[in-house]
């Protein structure tokens, strides 16, 4: 078995991710002041939040592991920065989609037109994704 050395792309893009995470515990600890009633929201905005929360963690997990994947498929130039960029921004946009989407004083019982990150951010998800497993499937 050889050894596993990123490319300094992946390598750039994996210690940037990884730094989101502080984000993510912050919203970890905002996620434990809202279920815990001292942030006023309406359910949808809870919900909304948590979901945020949520895909934040998951896909920055995933985007970590399509880097290390990217480089093991030999993926270089446009398609190699397609599968390494999909997820991590993928990450950001849905999260930031569900969160700016259900912002609001009052009562907010329904998404704002930002939702559409959430859309923007799904169709980069498709692409990083897609790209990858074709990649893999051709190496």
């Amino acid at each position: 078995m050889q050894g596993l050395e990123l490319t300094d792309a992946s390598r750039y893009i994996a210690g940037s991710v990884l730094l989101t995470v502080v984000g993510i515990e912050f919203g970890g600890w905002f996620m434990t002041r809202i279920v815990r009633g001292k942030v006023p929201m309406t359910t949808f905005q809870k919900n909304f939040a948590r979901a945020g929360h949520a895909h934040a963690g998951a896909l920055v997990t995933l985007s970590l592991v399509t880097l290390i994947l990217t480089d093991l498929a030999g993926l270089q130039g446009l398609w190699g920065w397609i599968a390494r960029i999909g997820v991590p921004a993928s990450a950001a946009l849905i999260s930031a989609g569900f969160f700016f989407s259900s912002m609001g004083r009052g009562e907010v019982t329904q998404p704002n037109k930002l939702i559409w990150l959430v859309w923007l951010g799904s169709l980069s998800l498709g692409a990083g994704v897609v790209t990858l497993g074709l990649g893999l499937l051709a190496a």
